[in-house]
C-alpha cells in the first residue's frame, strides 16, 4: 500500500523557516522522482520543486527559489523541504508526490501539512 505522509507545517512569522518531511512507503523510492506542490486557498494546486532520483538534481519554482531547498533520503524514504525567509504568500496546504523515472506514473497524493506565514 503506496503511502505518502506529510508532516511539518505549522504556523510561522514572515521570515521564519520551517522544514517539512514527506515519510513514503511503498513503493521503491529510489525510482522515483519527488516533488512537493502546494494550494492556496482558492487557487490551483502548483509545482513548488523536484528532486531526481538520486537527489543530483533539482528545480523549483521561481517564487522559491533561492529561498526553499528540496533534498531527500533514499535509506529513510523521505523526502525533504527545507523553507527559509518565509513570506505571507507561500501560506498554503503542501504535498508531496512520487512520480515514477520512466513511467512517469504518479502514486496518490498524501493528506498535505498545513502551513501559514503570519505575523
Amino acid at each position: 500500500q503506496v503511502q505518502l505522509v506529510e508532516s511539518g507545517g505549522g504556523l510561522v512569522q514572515p521570515g521564519g523557516s520551517l522544514r517539512l518531511a514527506c515519510v513514503t512507503s511503498g513503493f521503491a523510492f529510489d525510482s522515483y522522482v519527488m516533488s512537493w506542490y502546494r494550494q492556496a486557498p482558492g487557487r490551483e494546486r502548483e509545482l513548488v520543486a523536484s528532486i531526481s532520483t538520486s537527489g543530483r538534481n533539482t528545480d523549483y519554482a521561481d517564487s522559491v527559489q533561492g529561498r526553499f531547498t528540496i533534498s531527500r533520503d533514499n535509506v529513510k524514504n523521505t523526502v525533504y523541504l527545507q523553507m527559509n525567509s518565509l513570506k505571507p504568500e507561500d501560506t498554503a496546504v503542501y504535498y508531496c508526490r512520487a512520480q515514477h523515472y520512466i513511467t512517469r506514473r504518479a502514486t496518490d497524493w498524501g493528506q498535505g501539512t498545513q502551513v501559514t506565514v503570519s505575523p
